[in-house]
């Protein structure tokens, strides 16, 4: 039988910095709440609006994918692996820490505030050479249908992980029903709704609500108005 919990977009942990607020799913930094750790190997789900120029300065990763998905506005990276790149919106990007990099992460605008979501899954590698990657995504494919925009292997569409892993981004119109059949078994779904109203697993979701999904096979969702959302699919056991 299916198990199942529900995130609110009011439950989340929230930090204002002035320069970021920013909305946490699971526990992060200042936000703890042990009924809130992780969502299988999801760790860190966190909803970022970086004003104009503002960022984070220099800091440390080891041992995590980290995934960068920008919604609005242009964020500046560097890292110690000698990348420097702009992510626009559309972009998705990913690092594998593995053995330890550094980077900062700026909004490229010093008036426009950028929005992101910065997403950590638990490898299930440890200690790899750190990599990057990051890719364009054609918005149209996402029309009213399941955008694959990260997977486990190297040859699929989007970027790709050390970890069993799928996510996908998809804007679908009212009334459209998508189903989503899961790829592995032992596996769930977290679904984040970026806009909009959707139904699933008898729960009605709004902008910025998720819900957790395991011990399935496959799932329904349903636009109840046009809707943009991201669904993760990940290992249960961390």
């Amino acid at each position: 039988m299916a198990k199942g919990i529900l995130h609110r977009a009011d439950s989340r942990g929230y930090a204002d910095h002035g320069w970021l607020k920013s909305h946490h799913s699971f526990s992060f930094a200042n936000y703890y709440d042990p009924q809130r750790m992780h969502f299988g190997v999801l760790r860190v789900l966190n909803d970022d609006d970086i004003a104009g120029g503002g960022g984070f300065g220099t800091h440390p990763h080891a041992n995590m994918e980290i995934i960068t998905i920008p919604l609005e506005g242009d964020l500046q990276h560097k890292d110690s692996m000698g990348n420097g790149t702009i992510i626009k919106n559309g972009d998705v990007q990913v690092m594998s820490a593995g053995t330890g990099i550094q980077h900062s992460e700026f909004n490229a605008s010093a008036e426009k505030a950028v929005k992101l979501l910065q997403i950590w899954l638990i490898p299930n590698k440890q200690n790899v050479t750190p990599r990057y990657q990051q890719i364009t995504l054609n918005p149209a494919d996402r029309h009213n249908q399941l955008q694959q925009i990260l997977s486990p292997n190297p040859d699929d569409a989007g970027v790709w992980i050390h970890q069993n892993a799928w996510f996908y981004l998809s804007k679908s119109d009212k009334g459209v029903n998508t189903e989503y059949s899961l790829k592995a078994e032992n596996n769930g779904i977290y679904l984040f709704v970026l806009s909009g109203e959707i139904s699933i697993a008898d729960q009605t979701l709004k902008s910025r609500d998720a819900i957790g999904i395991w011990e399935i096979d496959k799932i329904s969702i349903k636009a109840e108005s046009d809707a943009e959302f991201l669904l993760m699919e990940v290992p249960m056991a961390v």
